[in-house]
C-alpha cells in the first residue's frame, strides 16, 4: 500500500504543521492554501483579500503505520471544532477548520470520525468536511516555519507537540 494524502485546516498552519510532522507515520507535510477562488495566492493575499482559502496542511502519511481515523483523532486534539473562523488568537475565514480529502474513499472514514467527534463534544461542529478543490503551497519561508523560528507564534500547545513525538502509533488513542 502506498502513502496517502489528507488536507487539514486548523487555524494557523505553522502549529498544525509542526504537530503533524511529529506524528509517527506522517511522511511529509506542506503548508498552503486550500479551497479558495484565487489562483496561486500569496500569504498576504489570503490574509488581506477575500480569496476564500483556508490555511491548510497537506499531510502525506503511511496508512500501514497510521490509519486515517487515528490521524484525524490526533488532529482533533489541537483544534476547537466548534469555533467559527477562529483557532487560538487567529481570527478570520482563512483560519476555519476543515478536513479536505483528495480520495473519495476517505470520505466515509472522515464522516464517521466527524460524527464521533460531534457526539463527544455535544455541540454543533464548525468544521468543513469536503473534497479538496485546490491546494497551493505557501511561500518557502512558511514551510517548517517553527523549525526555522523556534520562538514563533503557535496556537498548538507545545506540550502536545512534544507528546505526539514521544508516543508510538499503537499507543495513540482515538478519544
Amino acid at each position: 500500500m502506498e502513502n496517502k494524502v489528507i488536507y487539514l485546516a486548523g487555524g494557523c498552519y505553522w502549529g498544525v504543521e509542526k504537530y503533524m510532522s511529529g506524528v509517527k507515520g506522517v511522511v511529509k507535510t506542506t503548508v498552503g492554501f486550500a479551497n479558495g477562488k484565487t489562483e496561486a495566492p500569496t500569504y498576504e493575499q489570503v490574509k488581506h483579500e477575500d480569496t476564500g482559502h483556508a490555511e491548510t496542511v497537506r499531510v502525506e502519511y503511511d496508512p500501514k503505520v497510521l490509519p486515517l481515523s487515528t490521524l484525524l483523532s490526533l488532529f482533533y486534539k489541537v483544534i476547537d471544532p466548534t469555533s467559527v473562523d477562529r483557532q487560538g488568537e487567529d481570527v478570520g475565514h482563512q483560519y476555519r477548520t476543515g478536513v479536505y480529502y483528495a480520495a473519495e474513499e476517505d470520505r466515509e472514514v472522515i464522516c464517521k470520525s466527524r460524527d464521533h467527534l460531534a457526539d463527544k463534544v455535544g455541540k454543533p461542529l464548525a468544521m468543513e468536511v469536503c473534497p479538496l478543490e485546490t491546494f497551493w503551497p505557501a511561500e518557502e519561508y512558511h514551510q517548517k516555519y517553527l523549525d526555522k523560528n523556534p520562538g514563533g507564534y503557535c496556537h498548538v500547545p507545545f506540550a502536545l507537540i512534544q507528546w505526539v513525538k514521544s508516543v508510538e502509533p499503537e499507543n495513540y488513542t482515538e478519544d
